[in-house]
């Protein structure tokens, strides 16, 4: 059976009861207000809090050229394996493990990565270590480009690179086909060796779609540097508050949370006959297409003007409001990432790697792994699974909201501080019910 019968579409096999998803909204609306009318009066989160220096011997590990080069190295090894088997290996998804590892080891693996140890893919990304080299050749530093990353841009480069993925995995007539996979992946390489060759280091980090939401996630973990560079363990609400908020930080947001919504809503009966019954008048991938992007365009049109919803500031920073609060939505996405394709992780992502068994269908058993099979630790324990993923989509809420009023207690003039957030608070509370109804009617 294939890992990936159409690309990941998490919602069908995570279905959680009704009652558990009634119990979360009514936890997420209760503690909004709370913490929003009685708990937190003064801003309390520090992107520059000096945070637990990690020991030396740790640090010196981290920063040591030897492990950069040993990673780097295996990391454009490993994406030349990837390409070799997915132009010499079967056609077949069910027989090749390429799209598993652009879905699930990338999409997923890295990202959860990130949560937990800092941002993963700027370590492993294989354009950014090719890049390096060349540096080194040309003797020129990587974060010197030819030209100039404008600032106007932000992180608008990334926000349609991550539509382009989820366009791929979600509207696309065949999103686990190896070919539609290859070609994904060959043209994220070149656009990425192009971007950095042109503008430096400056297009990996608000350009790489992949490495800005890693990043994105990694300021949801522990780890974090101080302000001389060196490695530091804090509070990740502090972290986040150190997310930037730059053009395109909504755009971002709304394209992995809408995303991920529509992934939900795309596995509900009704929805899969109206593509059915238009496909003889409208191809399935321009309706498929249209219902992403009124998924993206919501989620980003009501948080927007949720943000602007206050009093008592000029029009010129109210419009700087949304992109100055979009860090609140990222403990809601990592949340919906969590809740939404933790199976797909432990069990497909098991099924994926069985697939290195024999990679170029050759007829092979390398490391004996074709006769191993996959556990199904979480789907034959639908409870506990239940549990975890009302659990991760409430932690998110929590984390988003804490984070969006302190922000406001620094952007919005103290007579406007609570009646400013209210708007912002109903549609976070309204983002959460509504995941959840999505989570539990898939």
């Amino acid at each position: 059976m294939s890992p990936l019968a159409h690309g990941l579409n998490g919602a069908t096999d995570l279905p959680i009861p009704l009652t558990y998803a009634l119990i979360g909204a009514a936890w997420a609306l209760t503690f909004s207000f709370a913490l929003l009318f009685f708990a937190w009066r003064e801003p309390r989160l520090d992107p520059d809090s000096s945070g637990f220096v990690l020991p030396a011997p740790v640090r010196r590990f981290i920063d040591a050229r030897a492990t950069r080069t040993v990673i780097a190295t295996a990391s454009v090894l490993a994406t030349a394996c990837v390409i070799v088997i997915a132009m010499f290996g079967s056609s077949d998804p069910a027989r090749n493990p390429v799209p598993g590892v652009l879905y699930i080891g990338v999409w997923v693996g890295v990202m959860v990565a990130s949560l937990l140890i800092g941002p993963v893919w700027k370590v492993l990304s294989p354009v950014r270590a090719l890049h390096r080299f060349g540096c080194l050749l040309l003797r020129r530093p990587p974060e010197h480009g030819i030209l100039r990353y404008r600032d106007e841009w932000g992180y608008l480069p990334a926000a349609l690179g991550l539509f382009s993925f989820v366009w791929l995995e979600l509207a696309w007539r065949a999103p686990g086909s190896v070919g539609s996979v290859l070609t994904w992946l060959l043209g994220y390489l070149v656009v990425t060796s192009i971007g950095l060759a042109l503008f430096g280091t400056a297009w990996a980090e608000r350009a790489d779609p992949l490495e800005v939401y890693s990043t994105l996630l990694a300021h949801l973990s522990p780890y974090s540097r101080d302000r001389t560079g060196q490695p530091v363990l804090r509070m990740p609400l502090n972290n986040l508050a150190g997310t930037p908020g730059l053009a395109g930080s909504v755009a971002v947001a709304a394209t992995l949370l809408g995303s991920t919504a529509f992934d939900s809503f795309s596995s509900f009966p009704w929805w899969r006959e109206l593509v059915d019954d238009l496909a003889p008048v409208v191809d399935a991938t321009l309706v498929r297409t249209a219902g992403l992007l009124v998924f993206i365009g919501v989620v980003g049109g009501l948080f927007s003007v949720a943000a602007r919803a206050t009093g008592g500031v000029s029009p010129a920073d109210r419009a700087l409001l949304p992109r100055r609060l979009a860090l609140s939505l990222t403990p809601i996405v990592a949340g919906y990432l969590i809740a939404h394709y933790l199976t797909f992780l432990v069990e497909k992502g098991q099924a994926t790697a069985l697939l290195f068994a024999d990679p170029l269908d050759r007829g092979w058993n390398l490391a004996g792994l074709a006769d191993r099979d996959v556990a199904y630790v979480l789907s034959s324990h639908p409870t506990v699974l239940a549990t975890c993923t009302v659990l991760a989509v409430l932690t998110g809420h929590i984390l988003g909201v804490a984070a969006a009023h302190d922000r406001c207690l620094q952007l919005l003039p103290p007579r406007h501080r609570l009646t400013g957030q209210l708007a912002l608070m109903l549609t976070m509370v309204g983002f959460t019910f509504t995941g959840l109804y999505l989570l539990f009617g898939g």
